[in-house]
This record gives C-alpha cells, sequence and structure tokens, in this order.
C-alpha cells in the first residue's frame, strides 16, 4: 500500500475537508484527489463519498474501516519516533494525555508538576473533557494516554485502576433535610453531569439504587458549576468530596450522611488503547502514576 497515498486519505477524513488536507500536508487540491484516486484504485473500494456541494464529506463502509487502521498505523509511526527521540534519555518529545475533569483539576496537577521537574525538556499537553469524549480522542489516536472517571465501554481499550475518588450528595448549607431522607431527597431539585460524564453516570447509579427519581433537573456543564450552584440554593447533587472539600469547611454547603455511614466512592482509571504500543515518555509517566 502506498502510504503516502494512505496518510493523504487519513489526513482528508480526519479533517473533513479536501482543502483543509492540502494545506496541513503542504500539497495542492489536485494532489489529494490524485492520490485518494489511486488508492481507491489500488483498493478496488471507494473510500470517500462525493458529496454534493455544501454537504459534509462523508467515508463509505470500507473508507471508515480503513480510516480505523490509518489511525492505528500512524499511531505506531509516532510511537516509533518518539521511542527514539527517547533513547536520548527523555529529553525531547511530546506527551499529550487526555483528562476528564475532575482528575485534570484536582488529581492531575502533583503528577504533571513532577514529572516536569524531572524532565523539563519534554513538552506536555492536557485536553480536558469528559469521559466519553476522552475515550473517543483515545481511539482517535489523538491523545498518548487518559485518565478517566467512568468506565469504559469499547472492547478495544483496556482499563487500569488507579485511585479511589471518594463522593457526597451535597446540600445548600441553610437546608434541613427532613427525617425520611429518601423521600425528601426524591422531592428535590438535583443538579446533574451531562451524558458521557462519569459524575453523571454515580449519580444516576446512586438515585436508581435508592429508588429515587430526579423529576426536577438541571444539566450543567462541570462539577465545578454544579457546586456554585449548590452554595446558591439551586439544589443537591452528588459530587466528589475534593471538589466540595473548601466549600464544606467553608460552611457554603452540607454532605449528607449515608444510612450506615456507607461509603459512596468510584474508580479511577488510566486506560490504554490495546494493540498501540506506548512511546516511552507515555510509558514514564505513566510509571509515575503508581508511585506513591
Amino acid at each position: 500500500m502506498n502510504l503516502h497515498a494512505l496518510r493523504v486519505f487519513h489526513t482528508v477524513a480526519k479533517l473533513s475537508s479536501f482543502s483543509a488536507a492540502a494545506e496541513a500536508l503542504y500539497i495542492s487540491q489536485p494532489a489529494i484527489s490524485k492520490a485518494l484516486k489511486e488508492l481507491e484504485y489500488q483498493l478496488n473500494i471507494q473510500l470517500i463519498e462525493r458529496a454534493s456541494k455544501g454537504k459534509k464529506l462523508a467515508l463509505s463502509e470500507g473508507g471508515q474501516a480503513l480510516f480505523e487502521h490509518a489511525c492505528s498505523i500512524f499511531a505506531i509511526e509516532k510511537a516509533a519516533i518518539e521511542d527514539i527521540k527517547s533513547r536520548t534519555g527523555l529529553k525531547r518529545g511530546t506527551l499529550v494525555i487526555g483528562a476528564s475533569t475532575t482528575i485534570a483539576s484536582y488529581w492531575l496537577p502533583p503528577y504533571l508538576a513532577k514529572f516536569c521537574a524531572q524532565y523539563p525538556e519534554i513538552k506536555l499537553e492536557v485536553q480536558i473533557a469528559n469521559t466519553a469524549q476522552i475515550e473517543y480522542s483515545l481511539l482517535e489516536c489523538t491523545i498518548d494516554l487518559a485518565l478517566v472517571e467512568g468506565t469504559p465501554t469499547h472492547p478495544h481499550i483496556i482499563s487500569k485502576h488507579w485511585q479511589k475518588d471518594l463522593m457526597s450528595v451535597v446540600i445548600p448549607s441553610n437546608l434541613k433535610p427532613a427525617k425520611n431522607l429518601k423521600a425528601w431527597l426524591n422531592k428535590q431539585f438535583w443538579l446533574l453531569r451531562e451524558p458521557g460524564s462519569g459524575t453523571l453516570e454515580m449519580s444516576v447509579r446512586l438515585l436508581q439504587q435508592n429508588g429515587l427519581t430526579a423529576k426536577n433537573s438541571m444539566q450543567l456543564g462541570s462539577n465545578e458549576a454544579i457546586a456554585q450552584a449548590v452554595t446558591q440554593g439551586m439544589g443537591v447533587a452528588l459530587l466528589p468530596d475534593v471538589i466540595t472539600e473548601d466549600l464544606v469547611i467553608l460552611g457554603k454547603m452540607r454532605r449528607l450522611s449515608q444510612p450506615n455511614n456507607a461509603e459512596i466512592s468510584r474508580p479511577l482509571y488510566q486506560l490504554h488503547y490495546k494493540g498501540r504500543p506506548s512511546s516511552h515518555i507515555a510509558q514514564a509517566f505513566e510509571k509515575s502514576l503508581f508511585i506513591n
């Protein structure tokens, strides 16, 4: 297979644009079209649906399959380059970390600081999104290492338990729960995260386990926004303790005790794309995550 043509196809599919791909690869649009036609002729399959004017470029079924293989091929290429660079003693290279919001804000910074101090020439980038988006980025090979709060769903993703994240139901400081706590919680206004969030996954599980329904609720895009909404008396929420600690100490919100002092917690995971080799930089950072 002509790897240059495959790279052209991968870039066009990734950017959904012939012109953007031409700009990214520093070649002309006619050269883009020629490479794609040669690749389709070589493989005897149509890769891209020729969209009508104004419509977004779309891949054929075969094109989508080839794009997934291309992602893996160029991820291996990147890992090979990083591997060679890393043999100079981890003095060059870039590591892109994908992290869900709570991890990026509260758990990750100490590890970043320690790694930067140990390897000052390594460039670190952190992409922050919810668990579902980080999982997608890992599959797209746009990040090297992932840390998430939610449970991974794709069969090609391997998860490794990293930390335990304690959580609590929090309420406004001036709100007094009734003796029948379940009935009281059932009537409250719940502040929830968006679909794909690990915090939402835990909230739904808590509600179901206790026979509760969030009949009245609002969706917010970050745990910090939810925490501030609770302090303003807008409603109740399930949030990680690392986020609410200072607000509880300041008396701006309260934590509800669980029956029998039961602990609410969720695992935090480090994710790896099965079959994709890790660079030495990624391996070094992953090792640092599990050193106390």
